[in-house]
């Protein structure tokens, strides 16, 4: 094969194309049906069996989540955070090998989990230069969080256990063809 009729790895098609608009509504719309759960959703679920699967281009449903988020929540002082606080999950993940076995279970369940009691300490670098904090007013905040952040991780880790379920669902989607 020639260099000009070789399909760069990095590049999308248009199924992924497809596929990933789908999976980033996806996200988008399990955290507004969960909503009325107080820092419980499956978007740390989503981003990590997303990652395990799609590895790099993960991160393409991962930004249509953010921009709809910035859309139809509006793009204000709690969306700005949104630009890179998943990014440590995501990461993480990536880091993980593909397949762990049963003990990808608790791992997974566990990052997750870890990911939820740091957000609120992941978003307070940006809100303490949005509103004027200081490094105490900044420590502050995170602890008054701390509760909800408990909440969130906890909810995680319970979610976490849908990973590996919903990883081998989208690899068995990932290698249809459409054709």
């Amino acid at each position: 094969m020639n260099s000009n009729t070789r399909r760069d790895k990095r590049s999308l098609t248009t199924k992924e194309i497809c596929i990933f608009a789908l999976l980033g509504a996806i996200m988008y719309c399990s955290k507004a049906i969960m909503e009325f759960l107080p820092n419980i959703h499956i978007v740390g679920v989503l981003i990590m069996a997303y990652t395990l699967v799609y590895r790099t281009k993960a991160l393409v449903p991962l930004y249509v989540f953010v921009f709809l988020c910035g859309i139809f929540g509006g793009f204000s002082a709690w969306w700005v955070p949104y630009l890179y606080v998943w990014l440590p999950l995501w990461g993480v993940t990536m880091l993980l090998p593909k397949s762990m076995g049963k003990a990808g279970i608790f791992v997974y369940s566990l990052i997750c989990s870890l990911h939820g009691i740091v957000f609120g300490t992941l978003f307070a670098p940006v809100h303490a230069l949005l509103f004027g904090l200081d490094f105490n007013g900044m420590i502050a905040w995170i602890i008054a969080g701390l509760p909800w952040d408990l909440t969130h991780a906890i909810g995680n880790f319970v979610a976490g256990f849908l990973i590996m379920p919903i990883s081998t669902l989208l690899g068995k989607i990932k290698n249809l063809s459409f054709r």
